[in-house]
């Protein structure tokens, strides 16, 4: 359905002609597809990796909290490098398939690794690959649009990405439950499939048109323009607030450990837990995009961390554990990623100017990300010295009051519609 009329529309500028409602961009489709293909090779690692270290390897809840606050937040400021790299030099599929590569990589290593922290080091540079790839490739996205369709395009690629989502703990789950060898089998075969990742890169992806400030931004100096991008108050504010909520949000893998005690789940069905997240992240990725396009991005950004306050909630709740808790919570964590991963893209992008969109999106992410490596910590510490329950109490009060927080402080953002919405 989207794919029609697109290849056209990309070979002219990259955006969608004027005056209709047009297909979703190629660029965005393709970027799509390699997302699907890395998220697949991704979620296969992540799906098993909580319960092969901490419970294959005996690592602790605070040692296991630094190592996710790592996994999300350690190589932030490469966001920055790989965002501002891919402006300078207008080479971002570049940036973004070195990216794809390093993590390819990485799927490897993990077969000549045994201990935790030599996992950690594995996984650090993984997420090397992430931050570099990851602002040049919103921005391709971003680049290929205008304004008012930022959300849908947003949507599409993230509902896209959340296939590989769903399919990655599948297919860990079945290498398990065949391979003698679980985990080698796993990383041997997330290997062969991000492989396969960097090559649709290389061969479907184009690289974003010029503008019309490109050729002004190269003679720039590098310095003022940053410090005038530093300086724009729509983007300090969504960094803000992406920050103050990033600090509460709990990890997937966090909530999929708690759920596994709570049901008692068996190590072999542990990678179908994120199953049901990707399903509703899948489902409601494009819908809120395009609600968001409607009736504010700020707005659903906001109402997006409901669900996540709903899924501590559920696990917090005293009746026993049934298929409620079971399918509730990985389905309110897919919700709450609908409507905040893509949507915050989305509200950052028209604010930026094209020259620096890569790297604006790598401010907003940095900021983001070292947030929730701090939010890591803070609740593997609280689980550590206080145990689970209080831990997740503390999360939840914390998430709601930095909400009301946000509301208040910018309710200008709350009320504006974005940019070409109808």
């Amino acid at each position: 359905m989207y794919l029609s009329a697109s290849r056209a529309a990309d070979a002219a500028q990259g955006l969608p002609a004027p005056g209709r409602r047009s297909a979703v961009p190629g660029t965005v489709l393709a970027l799509g597809l390699v997302s699907m293909v890395t998220d697949v090779s991704a979620e296969m690692v992540t799906a098993v990796l909580p319960l092969y270290l901490m419970v294959g390897l005996g690592m602790s809840p605070l040692a296991f909290g630094a190592l996710d606050g790592l996994h999300q937040g350690a190589t932030a400021l490469l966001r920055l490098a790989g965002g501002r790299i891919a402006d300078r030099t207008r080479r971002r599929k570049l940036v973004a398939g070195t990216g794809y590569a390093l993590s390819a990589v990485c799927k490897a290593a993990l077969l000549a690794v045994s201990t935790p922290w030599s996992v950690a080091a594995v996984l650090a540079a993984d997420r090397t690959g992430k931050g570099l790839r990851t602002a040049p490739r919103d921005a391709l996205i971003s680049l290929s649009c205008p304004p008012g369709e930022q959300g849908r395009a947003f949507g599409v690629h993230r509902a896209l990405d959340t296939a590989g989502a769903l399919l990655g703990p599948l297919a860990a789950f079945g290498v398990l439950w065949l391979a003698v060898d679980g985990y080698d089998a796993v990383f041997t075969v997330s290997f062969c499939v991000a492989v396969l990742g960097v090559v649709l890169l290389a061969l479907f992806v184009r690289e974003a048109p010029a503008t019309a400030t490109g050729p002004v931004a190269a003679t720039r100096p590098a310095r003022p323009a940053f410090r005038t991008l530093l300086r724009s108050p729509g983007l300090r504010r969504l960094c803000l607030t992406a920050a103050l909520l990033g600090v509460f949000t709990v990890g997937d893998a966090f909530l999929y450990l708690l759920l596994q005690r709570r049901l008692d789940l068996p190590a072999a069905y542990f990678p179908l837990l994120p199953v049901a997240t990707a399903a509703v992240f899948l489902l409601g990725a494009l819908p809120a995009g395009r609600l968001a396009d409607r009736v504010g991005r700020h707005r659903v950004f906001l109402a997006g961390h409901l669900p996540l306050i709903g899924a501590c909630l559920l696990l917090l709740a005293p009746w026993p554990a049934g298929p409620l808790l079971a399918v509730g919570v990985p389905a309110l964590l897919g919700l709450f990623y609908a409507a905040t991963d893509g949507v915050l893209m989305a509200a950052a992008g028209p604010l930026l100017p094209p020259d620096l969109r890569a790297t604006g999106l790598a401010v907003l992410q940095t900021a983001q990300a070292l947030a929730r490596f701090a939010g890591s910590l803070l609740f593997g510490a609280a689980w550590t010295l206080w145990g689970p329950s209080p831990a997740l109490w503390a999360a939840a009060a914390g998430l709601l009051a930095a909400l009301a927080v946000a509301a208040w402080r910018h309710p200008a953002y709350l009320r504006a519609r974005p940019p070409g919405a109808a």
